[in-house]
């Protein structure tokens, strides 16, 4: 019953989220003048000290400064449960979207792939992108500034993975393995793609892959992407997302309409049927989720299901896209200029709505060069989208097959 009302509220709480939106600004607003001065939450309410002390292990947080101001925070637990220092390479491990770093540490230790990985002698790290409540800061702009919400994705490939992985790799010397879910997988493929980041990055595992997405199935999310295109000014004009109780609601409502969607179990609508998914920890779940993310975002992953391309974001007319990229279309990331030699692992599930098998095998047919040897893939028939981060059964299922593939390149 717990999990059927959680289900059916889920959305609407992240499409809401007014408290959270109006909580946030206040922090941000002294004597009526917004502060300039870059916030975080304390480190003593940070990830560290709610999520992994209180499981017995060591924790780190991390603090780096992108190119273009934001600063973002970082996880990092150097041993295992034991005490024991890691004596494997490090690892980065990248959320999707509407979520944060905690997703790797909801379940037990013996469930969640960031103590699975740390138990096993992996250093590992956590990223947080950007506008996150642990990544908000930055080095001149508030969240009630305009400008501080004008990226997408792109950025996020350009700015957040690159610095992060850097800083990683940096810190320790070595060559990193990188794990990501949903946009976490596209951010690396389209970093791979343009050969960023390679002499830094021994092998990636890639949850849920995201790539094409014009395959999708679910009406709700092709409506929800015709929704964002056909108004883009007026969504461009909210600047984060989530949105006001008004346009929240009309946005639900919209979605909702469609004879085809059943509106009383949310998250399988936009994630698909998730099997696997544990009720007791619901709770810790709705303390930490859903992160924002910018309207901007959200309108270029609606391009990608409107238009089937894996491309940056499109301004809406020539001029602008020459302006920004010096042609007239936005450039595109091709799949298949991912260097054939690069370790991969991909775990994709039968019930995905997001991660479509479809769309995932448009992804494989861009990889059919791939090193025989360098490429693993995984199916999962029952699994859907929040299963790869929160089923309780991945540890077995998908976390142990991907830490054999993660030894051949120790």
């Amino acid at each position: 019953m717990a999990m059927k009302i959680f289900f059916s509220t889920f959305l609407s709480i992240f499409l809401v989220c007014i408290s959270e939106v109006q909580g946030r600004k206040s922090l941000y607003s002294l004597n009526g003048k917004d502060k300039l001065a870059p916030f975080f939450r304390s480190d003593s309410d940070g990830i560290c000290k709610s999520m992994v002390d209180t499981q017995g292990y060591k924790c780190e947080e991390h603090k780096v400064t992108m190119k273009d101001g934001f600063i973002l925070s970082l996880q990092r637990m150097p041993a295992r449960r034991s005490g024991k220092t890691a004596d494997k390479p490090p690892i980065l491990l990248q959320h999707g979207i509407f979520s944060d770093a905690i997703v790797w540490l909801f379940n037990s230790p013996d469930e969640s792939l960031g103590f699975i990985l740390a138990d096993n002698g992996y250093d590992v790290w956590l990223a947080n992108t950007r506008a996150t409540t642990y990544s908000s800061g930055h080095i001149s702009l508030t969240p009630n500034d305009q400008a501080y919400w004008d990226w997408s994705w792109d950025e996020l490939v350009s700015y957040d993975l690159h610095a992060c992985v850097e800083y990683v790799y940096n810190q320790n010397g070595q060559k990193l393995h990188y794990a990501g879910h949903s946009l976490g997988t596209l951010m690396a493929l389209a970093a791979f793609s343009e050969g960023e980041l390679l002499n830094m990055i021994r092998s990636s595992a890639l949850l849920s892959p995201i790539a094409h997405l014009n395959q999708i199935p679910s009406p709700a999310i092709k409506v929800a992407a015709d929704i964002f295109l056909a108004d883009v000014l007026y969504w461009l004009g909210l600047r984060e997302f989530v949105p006001k109780e008004q346009e929240a609601r009309q946005l639900l409502e919209k979605i909702c309409a469609i004879p085809e969607v059943n509106c009383s179990n949310l998250m399988t609508v936009f994630t698909g049927p998730n099997c696997c998914i544990n009720s007791s920890r619901i709770d810790v779940l709705l303390d930490h989720e859903p992160q924002p993310t910018s309207t901007k975002n959200m309108i270029h992953l609606a391009q990608m299901v409107r238009n089937g391309n894996i491309a940056m974001f499109d301004y809406g007319d020539q001029a602008q896209n020459m302006q920004h990229y010096g042609q007239a279309s936005p450039p595109v990331y091709d799949m298949t200029s991912i260097p054939n030699d690069l370790p991969l692992f991909l775990s994709n599930g039968g019930n995905d709505t997001l991660s479509d098998v479809n769309d995932v095998d448009v992804l494989l047919h861009n990889l059919k060069d791939h090193g025989k040897d360098k490429l693993t893939v995984l199916f999962i028939e029952e699994y859907a989208h929040v299963d790869f981060v929160m089923g309780v059964n991945a540890n077995r299922v998908v976390y142990q097959p991907m830490m054999n593939f993660l030894k051949q390149y120790n």
